[in-house]
């Protein structure tokens, strides 16, 4: 397996390690200056163990000098630590963007569905009639007028005046 210097006993290590105590201490170190919080040193070090034993599954050869090149891939952890944490600021703040547009949008909205709701309340009955059944309950001109009794032509007539008349009630209103 592969081995450095011989282990100091610190009882953090088994005998299997790749890493012995003076290189597990490096790699600390070299993660903590690189600004990894303390909390994450462990997973680092077993990171960089981990690397280690990948290499020689992989039939590579050990590195020359193991506590430099443990050095080397503790710094580009800490420097991974540092990309994820912006990538997760940066996608916070994206998210409460959205989060402020959500709102805007559902203020916006909520007036916007207030004053059709008003405006609606002010059609002619049938004129109301034909407009729900036909943007509320979705209903093609064709079913509204066999439910109706009326024909298709007079369906939208009576769809086409209520629009024009709900749009300029908007207006007016400054909603739109």
């Amino acid at each position: 397996m592969l081995r450095g210097k011989p282990r100091r006993t610190g009882g953090r290590s088994g005998p299997d390690d790749p890493l012995d105590a003076a290189v597990e201490d490096r790699v600390r170190a070299v993660l903590s200056l690189g600004g990894m919080p303390y909390a994450d040193l462990p997973d680092g070090v077993q990171q960089v163990r981990l690397r280690l034993l990948e290499r020689a599954a992989k039939g590579e050869e050990a590195p020359r000098d193991v506590s430099a090149w443990a050095a080397v891939v503790a710094s580009n952890l800490a420097m991974d630590w540092h990309r994820a944490k912006r990538r997760q600021e940066r996608l916070g703040e994206r998210l409460a963007a959205l989060r402020q547009e959500d709102a805007r949008d559902a203020a916006e909205s909520r007036v916007l569905s207030l004053a059709v709701a008003e405006g609606l309340d002010q059609l002619p009955d049938q004129q109301r009639q034909v407009v729900v059944l036909r943007f509320y309950a979705d209903l093609p001109v064709r079913d509204i007028a066999a439910e109706l009794g009326v024909p298709e032509g007079t369906v939208k007539s009576r769809l086409h005046t209520a629009v024009r008349m709900l749009r300029a009630r908007l207006r007016e209103g400054e909603v739109v």
